[in-house]
């Protein structure tokens, strides 16, 4: 069910713009509000981040932060290239951990790049014997969208999260691939930001082109290396881009 437009009476239900130094946190606050109150129905696709932001008179930015922070509370499951939805059911717990998943600072943040590593080396591992061929299909075809959107960097950033997506899917391994999703998107605010020019956006799909290789030459060993080169090398923009403060 679409949010109103703010120039709609029925925007005060999300209780006006926002003036909060904690604005990200604020605005995981009145989404959360919103969803419990019982006018939007579970499964519903939630308005694009622009309307939002208009909504709460905030940046783009801070609404894409707190969508993703409740995508790992599993309060919203985020479908690349169709939207955020509400998920159907949700635990009434998972709120309770909003202020760790919100205040992630820089020390956080270093250790789950650290995390990530070995999850998506051990996927890599796993997809060379376990993917089939549509799979490896369907990464080919994320590659070919990531080269495609190289000057669209939001574009290639989606691309990029589905390749992985895909790639952790094709493990086979259910609890692996939660966990991934959990990781990824925690960080990924962060790993939107790290990819900003042309050169890491080569560097970038060279990287995954190894992979894929590996993958298609159903290579566990070769497939762990270039996932774990390509990890060592998009976790090190990302962090610079932590430590920038961007």
């Amino acid at each position: 069910m679409p949010l109103p437009p703010p120039t709609d009476p029925a925007a005060a239900s999300l209780g006006g713009s926002i003036a909060s130094t904690s604005v990200v946190t604020e605005v995981t606050r009145r989404l959360l509000d919103h969803f419990t109150s019982g006018t939007v129905a579970p499964g519903s696709r939630l308005p694009p981040e622009r309307r939002l932001a208009e909504t709460f008179a905030v940046g783009r930015s801070a609404v894409r932060e707190a969508l993703a922070a409740l995508e790992v509370l599993g309060v919203v499951e985020v479908r690349p290239g169709s939207g955020t939805y509400l998920r159907s059911s949700t635990s009434e717990l998972l709120p309770q951990t909003l202020s760790w998943g919100m205040l992630l600072g820089e020390p956080k943040t270093r250790e789950l790049v650290q995390v990530r590593h070995g999850l998506e080396v051990q996927a890599a591992r796993l997809a060379a014997t376990a993917a089939d061929e549509a799979g490896l299909t369907a990464l080919a075809g994320h590659l070919a969208a990531m080269r495609a959107a190289a000057s669209d960097f939001e574009a290639f950033a989606a691309a990029d999260l589905r390749f992985h997506q895909e790639l952790a899917e094709q493990t086979g391994n259910v609890l692996l691939d939660q966990m991934l999703q959990s990781v990824r998107s925690l960080i990924r605010v962060w790993v939107e930001r790290a990819v900003s020019d042309a050169e890491h956006v080569a560097v970038t799909c060279t990287e995954h082109a190894d992979v894929l290789t590996a993958l298609e030459g159903r290579d566990p060993v070769a497939a762990a290396a270039a996932m774990s080169a390509h990890m060592d090398s998009a976790g090190a923009r990302l962090l610079a881009t932590v430590e920038a403060g961007a």
